[in-house]
């Protein structure tokens, strides 16, 4: 099923800091959103490309937890792991992320999540990583139809 969100989700590429930030709206409050990335349950049903099934082996979404997941299509597995450095609830998390494939390329992730009223939240995630090449890699990978094809199953999800 494809849908078409109402919500642009923006990515951004900055040309002094090796970081990517992506900005999206959602038509939910912070404490919904929130729970949508911490509850693995739902994690699982929204997270990254429609094409893509996913697995968890752990998640732990607390500070100083842990997470592995698996996404795959056929017989191809993409796995990925971090540790969540800091989670306030409805607040921000941030968190390691490090895709298996390439084990030497970490990024620190920050997600803040602002209330902006109506019951609609702005969520702002912000990627660093430690090289220019690596950010660019990581642009190329498919990230942006991972992201906002992830947002858009969020919105159905958020939405049900």
């Amino acid at each position: 099923m494809t849908t078409s969100s109402k919500h642009e989700t923006e990515i951004v590429v900055d040309d002094k800091v090796p970081q990517v930030r992506i900005v999206r709206e959602f038509d939910a409050p912070p404490e919904k959103v929130f729970r949508a990335h911490t509850d693995p349950d739902l994690v699982v049903q929204w997270l990254g490309p429609r094409d893509l099934e996913m697995r968890i082996d752990n998640y732990d979404c607390r500070t100083g937890g842990s997470y592995r997941y698996i996404h795959s299509r056929g017989s191809d597995e993409f796995a990925f792991y971090g540790s969540f450095h800091v989670v306030r609830p409805s607040e921000v998390i941030v968190q390691t992320f490090t895709y298996e494939g390439m084990p030497d390329s970490v990024s620190l992730d920050r997600m803040q999540l602002e209330d902006i009223g109506d019951g609609r939240t702005r969520l702002v995630v912000t990627s660093l990583v430690d090289s220019f090449e690596a950010r660019d890699a990581f642009i190329a990978s498919g990230t942006e139809v991972g992201v906002r094809e992830g947002y858009e199953r969020l919105d159905e999800l958020l939405a049900g």
